[in-house]
């Protein structure tokens, strides 16, 4: 798991987790487009952390997270530049 610093949200610091495996090509490119962004993620594989991929419900990569106070404010699955958009802002 890598760490970056968190994104603001609601003038609160959100955390941002990407659930990825390395040989996915639409995973690479959600972290091109935040890294584009310079939006700071966390990035976890869900098959070595299968406890905290459980705990979130990640059925699919790359899936997206934008969680305030541990809870989940948005979920986007896949590469959905639109909607990753909106961490952006």
């Amino acid at each position: 798991m890598s760490r970056h610093p968190a994104h603001k949200l609601n003038n609160n610091m959100a955390r941002i987790i990407k659930f990825e495996k390395n040989d996915c090509a639409p995973c690479a490119q959600v972290s091109a487009y935040l890294d584009n962004k310079g939006i700071t993620y966390e990035t976890i594989n869900p098959f070595d952390q299968p406890d905290l991929a459980a705990k979130f419900r990640i059925r699919t990569v790359p899936t997206v997270l934008v969680l305030d106070n541990e809870e989940v404010q948005q979920r986007i699955i896949g590469f959905k530049p639109e909607e990753l958009a909106l961490i952006a802002l």
